[in-house]
């Protein structure tokens, strides 16, 4: 089982805390769930299909952050973190998606990373339809919620995920090369106690919808990788 590294949010007092815990106690296990599907089992297939969930996964990212911005438009930090997950360069260089300073959003790396492996029509169509369907749930969801997902993501729980799926044995590949490279930055910018991306947003505590958007996220991972149940 692999160990969940999520870190504690800062609150000003007690009160604030306590009302912090289910919320943030939700999305943990959540976050242990997906963390003790069995990654190791996977075949290489079923890991290009879990790129695929995934860059749906960093669409609705993006998507949170922009709005987070719009909610507080004066926030430096948030400010700081849009240019850390936004037309940036710190994925560069990668051969066949971004050239020596190229600078792109992390989706658009996600998306170009899927076209080093072509895969069926069919096999492809599912994806898709699994990714939408995802999406469409993940919007519906209110503006709060959406914005305060990004402590929750960025704060330890993607790190654990990151983690997780990297136990995988199966990387061969230019498609998984690639996922590989993005999980392991994804690490490294966001592990930081102080000076990560977690940091950037730890003053936004998730609210009680978040552990719907990480439900959301592992039944997108299931349906598109059954072998990880």
């Amino acid at each position: 089982m692999n160990e969940i590294t999520t870190k504690p949010y800062a609150v000003d007092t007690v009160a604030v805390e306590l009302e912090l815990v289910a919320p943030a106690a939700a999305s943990r296990k959540l976050i242990e769930e997906i963390c003790t599907l069995d990654w190791t089992g996977l075949s290489a297939d079923e890991l290009v299909n879990v790129a695929w969930a995934y860059y749906y996964f960093s669409v609705q990212f993006r998507e949170n952050l922009l709005i987070a911005r719009e909610v507080r438009p004066e926030d430096e930090l948030l400010k700081e973190l849009e240019r850390g997950e936004c037309d940036t360069d710190n994925l560069s260089p990668y051969p066949g998606v971004v050239a020596v300073g190229e600078r792109v959003n992390h989706d658009e790396f996600m998306r170009r990373a899927l076209q080093l492996t072509p895969i069926a029509d069919k096999r492809q169509r599912l994806l898709k339809q699994i990714g939408t369907e995802y999406l469409a749930k993940v919007r519906s969801m209110d503006k709060m919620t959406r914005a305060s997902s990004l402590s929750s993501y960025e704060d330890g729980g993607l790190e654990s995920v990151f983690g997780a799926i990297l136990t995988a044995r199966h990387w061969d590949g230019p498609l998984l090369q690639a996922f590989k490279h993005f999980l392991e930055k994804h690490i490294e910018l966001d592990s930081d106690e102080d000076a990560g991306h977690g940091a950037l947003c730890r003053h936004m505590p998730p609210t009680e919808g978040v552990a719907e958007l990480w439900r959301a996220f592992k039944t997108s991972l299931v349906r598109a990788a059954p072998a990880l149940e």
